[in-house]
């Protein structure tokens, strides 16, 4: 009975090989030298418009078994069975994306070399569009929006008129699905982090090629901020988080108050991470009335020490060594010191910032001094500053007095100045990213009113104002564009001598590329001098390299600007040149070859992060 049971199956199986058109005549042997199942050695057409053809030529189980391995391959009964599914099951795909008229057909034939060929024959018929959409609500939201001019009556009316998927545009499945969820998702983030959706219709009518949108979303409660509960810290104060915050208990939860508050924790230099969220049971309707939220930090090193090995385009090879210290002498304080050994440049930075204060304020000491060489010319040159500094989500500002010194030499002579300036500056951001910024604006202003003493003009009173624009705009099919523009003046007496430090020149990185740091400005007896009026500008367009690799950039850019002493007498020296861009995780890594039509030469500049 076994050797029969045995002959009896061998048989079906060689049968059904023979059932397939184009079959080979012998069967594949196992290594036990048993017959292998048949496999169907078959070709998939798809006949279809371009986009159908690729969803159908993806998502097929006749596609997706027509290069399968052997160990997955299928016998000619399990090609028959699958090719009379295909129409409902490619009909099933094409409603994804829109068509619920569309007539399809599976046909077999058998090519000039004897290969079996199926197929999928597609009229798509218009694609629907959405006729309509009912947004409905319930829950808090919904009783709160009763009242006319009320925050939540703003968000429903923001939410209805932000629906993605808007009468006439075509009906896809995966717009659909994102519809509901960027929605819910924005209602969560406002203020109601248990809303759900109750119900979610599309009703099809095939027929006149519409569908009818019905949403209903249950927003549950409105939530509350309760109290802060801090973990992970040891070595730092928890004021210095709490003071971080921007809410208060009793504050409506907002999900952009907890990010921009994070943000704040991680920029503040004593955390290397940090995590803040609502830690509230969002299925307790009781927990919307003060739901706490906890923050999780981890600790920066009390102490760090960094040397490093580098060029500049503007001051030539450099060697740095910086330290830093989170909170010397057990104060809530962050010490910094930075020293710079380069062929130009020899310079040290010192800072010592509070930890926060109440409203995001921080007091600050800080100095520096330096020693730069440029052509025939030798600044040396020292600050010491102190004042207070805040920094919001958008707004930067600092105000400080200061006291300078700088003594200039170059073939003309030397030249010592001293000045004690009161000083504002204040710093404006809207961008979509501050470390890669594609769309949006900065705007920096610096004003300063003081009084100088100079060994070889006038003393006496003067002020300085300076603001420097940058915007990025993207300009369509992957292109990008940024313009930069910056001005600044010296306000005093002609006679009157001002700190070389205070003063201005262009030339370099971020100022007119295609001329050295600190070259261009007004001539004194032949030699590159410092002006008290500034000007310049800068357009550049940029794209991704391909597609392959979205990191990488190539540029085009004009770079115009000069310093001199009046502004009739200011005249513009042009750069223009190609460069590249590495959007790297820390910021742009810019590299530059630009000509200059003054000097009539090519110079390579680099530069990483973008200048405010």
């Amino acid at each position: 009975m076994t050797r029969a049971a045995a002959a009896l199956a061998l048989a079906l199986l060689l049968s059904g090989c023979a059932a397939l058109e184009g079959a080979r005549d012998e069967p594949a042997k196992d290594s036990a030298g048993a017959a292998a199942p048949a496999r169907a050695a078959y070709r998939l057409e798809v006949i279809a418009p371009d986009a159908l053809k690729a969803l159908l030529g993806e998502y097929l189980d006749l596609a997706r078994f027509q290069n399968a391995p052997d160990t997955e391959a299928i016998d000619a009964s399990e090609l028959t069975r699958l090719t009379a599914a295909a129409p409902a099951q490619a009909r099933a795909l094409l409603e994804t994306e829109g068509y619920f008229a569309a007539q399809v057909q599976a046909v077999r034939r058998v090519d000039d070399d004897g290969v079996p060929v199926v197929e999928i024959r597609v009229e798509p018929g218009p694609r629907s569009v959405v006729e309509r959409v009912d947004f409905a609500v319930e829950g808090e939201l919904k009783t709160l929006a009763e009242q006319p001019g009320s925050e939540a009556a703003a968000l429903l009316a923001s939410l209805r008129r932000g629906w993605p998927l808007q009468p006439g545009e075509a009906f896809r499945q995966p717009a659909w699905s994102s519809a509901k969820t960027a929605t819910l998702a924005r209602a969560r983030a406002e203020g109601y982090p248990a809303a759900s959706w109750k119900d979610t219709e599309a009703r099809v009518d095939a027929e006149r090629h519409q569908v009818a949108l019905a949403v209903t979303l249950d927003s549950a409660a409105l939530y509350h901020l309760g109290a802060l509960r801090i973990e992970g810290l040891e070595r730092y104060d928890e004021s210095a988080v709490r003071r971080l915050a921007t809410f208060s208990a009793g504050q409506p939860y907002s999900e952009k108050l907890l990010l921009d508050y994070q943000e704040r924790i991680v920029k503040l230099g004593l955390f290397d991470s940090a995590t803040v969220e609502l830690d509230a049971d969002l299925s307790d309707p009781a927990a919307a009335a003060a739901a706490p939220v906890r923050v999780r930090v981890h600790e920066l090193t009390l102490q760090q020490a960094t040397v490093g090995v580098g060029v500049s385009a503007n001051t030539g090879p450099r060697v740095t060594l910086e330290h830093r210290h989170r909170r010397p002498f057990g104060l809530n304080w962050v010490a910094t010191n930075k020293f710079e050994i380069g062929s130009t440049l020899k310079s040290w930075t010192g800072e010592l910032i509070s930890h926060p204060l109440d409203d995001l304020y921080r007091n600050l000491v800080a100095g520096h001094a330096e020693r730069l060489s440029t052509g025939d010319e030798v600044r040396t040159a020292w600050t010491g500053r102190i004042g207070r500094t805040q920094d919001s989500q958008r707004i930067e500002r600092t105000y400080f007095l200061e006291l300078t010194h700088a003594r200039v030499d170059n073939p003309a002579g030397r030249t010592r100045s001293e000045a004690v300036t009161a000083n504002y500056h204040w710093i404006y951001r809207d961008l979509d990213s501050i470390l890669l910024p594609t769309d949006g604006y900065t705007l920096s202003l610096q004003s300063a009113i003081g009084r100088s003493r100079n060994s070889t003009l006038d003393n006496g009173p003067f002020g300085r104002g300076y603001g420097r624009l940058t915007l990025y705009r993207p300009l369509g099919s992957a292109w990008y564009g940024s313009l930069r523009l910056e001005a600044g003046q010296i306000f005093a007496a002609d006679r009157v001598g001002v700190p070389d430090t205070l003063m201005f020149r262009a030339g370099g990185d971020d100022s007119v590329r295609g001329y050295a740091y600190r070259t261009l400005g007004p001539l004194v007896d032949g030699e590159v001098s410092s002006g008290r009026m500034l000007f310049t500008g800068s357009a550049e367009i940029a794209r991704p390299v391909s597609a392959s690799m979205p990191s990488l950039w190539w540029a085009a850019f004009v770079d115009a600007g000069n310093a001199a002493n009046r502004w009739n007498a200011l005249t513009p020296a042009w750069g223009y040149g190609l460069g590249l861009r590495w959007r790297s995780p820390v910021g742009p890594l810019r590299v530059d070859l630009a000509y200059g039509e003054e000097v009539k030469r090519v110079r390579m500049h680099l530069s990483v992060g973008i200048a405010f």
